[in-house]
């Protein structure tokens, strides 16, 4: 009987060995899966940070002028850089990525920020096309494409579930290539672009404020006293005072790089937007003497575009040892927005 007992405990610890020898492999299967995973997630991260290249916005227009047998009319060159803009924060190498919920999307944050950036700027035509170019005073009426395109690309930048961002921002670019083929065809009138001063002039005033704050946001990199705070500590009855100050105001440094490609996604678009606006607003800008102007906002948006060399963005202090690439970006928008306000008082003038 014990030899029996013996053999018994015997036999379930050789049955143990096996069954944990078993699991044993089937863990390290997993485990080699799992970083292969990762390793394949890394990089195709690193491939899908590749921010696009800047394009010809005369040589695209004329080829899609070509392509679809039309005459490019004014207007012609914008509706198709906004297009073409549009379908490269979806087509471009990962796709649109900040709506992932997986790796390597989720784990991405540069290029994330980089399409936010562009975004702005296509909701902002978006808006100016349907509500002040396209329409020859207050009281026309709204083009029935652009009432669509415009709050199709102001859809919720972050939304993966049904229905997709991309299908939305999709049902936005149908809709201005519907308007692009009414505007171009001989025997359709009803489309309009009306390239008058007034018009680009409401565009910039709100572009003004858009890179003023992308460039206030940028600087604040090294902290920057607040403006506010100094004013109210001002004394009203003693001119002579010393103000007081008040806290800086600083971004975190967990998101300096994430304010750098906004500014960098807002300048890719911008700088084919201008691009577009020197072909269609040819005649105007150069009746109000506003095309150097346009040259100048162009050479300093080519800056922002410039490669950057370091892995990481740099924070230095303004005249540090390191680099700092917040402060050179706002340098360039400051420069371009300096230049979009010379351009608006020559284009108010009679």
């Amino acid at each position: 009987m014990p030899g029996k007992i013996r053999q018994y405990f015997r036999d379930k610890k050789e049955d143990l060995q096996d069954y944990t020898g078993g699991s044993g492999v089937v863990f390290k299967l997993l485990l080699a899966l799992v970083v292969v995973y990762l390793l394949i997630a890394i990089v195709l991260g690193m491939i899908w940070s590749s921010e696009p290249d800047t394009f010809s916005v005369r040589e695209h227009t004329r080829t899609l002028a070509d392509e679809m047998g039309r005459e490019p009319v004014t207007g012609f060159a914008t509706t198709a850089t906004m297009i073409r803009l549009a379908e490269t924060l979806l087509d471009k190498p990962g796709g649109y990525i900040s709506n992932d919920i997986a790796p390597p999307g989720l784990w991405m944050d540069n290029m994330p920020n980089w399409e936010f950036g562009a975004l702005v700027q296509l909701r902002d035509m978006s808006r100016a096309l349907r509500k002040d170019i396209s329409r020859s005073q207050s009281q026309s009426a709204e083009d029935p494409d652009l009432t669509i395109a415009e709050p199709q690309l102001h859809f919720d930048s972050g939304s993966w579930a049904i229905p997709s961002t991309e299908n939305e921002y999709r049902r936005g670019i149908n809709a201005l290539k519907r308007y692009l083929d009414r505007l171009s065809s001989p025997e359709q009138v009803d489309a309009q672009f009306f390239a008058r001063a007034d018009n680009l002039n409401n565009w910039l005033a709100d572009l003004e404020t858009r890179l003023g704050s992308l460039s206030r946001t940028l600087s604040e990199s090294v902290g920057k006293a607040s403006v506010s705070d100094a004013v109210a500590n001002l004394d009203p009855d003693d001119p002579l005072s010393e103000d007081t100050g008040g806290e800086d105001v600083k971004t975190a440094w967990t998101e300096i790089d994430d304010v750098f490609y906004e500014a960098r996604g807002s300048a890719w678009a911008l700088l084919h937007i201008f691009k577009a606006i020197e072909v269609d607003f040819r005649k105007v800008l150069q009746d109000k003497n506003a095309m150097a102007s346009v040259k100048q906002i162009i050479i300093e948006l080519e800056g922002t575009q410039k490669t950057v060399w370091s892995p990481v963005i740099l924070n230095g202090s303004g005249f540090g040892v390191l680099a700092n690439h917040s402060l050179t970006m706002a340098a360039y928008l400051s420069r371009a927005n300096a230049a979009i306000s010379d351009m608006r008082d020559l284009l108010s003038r009679g």
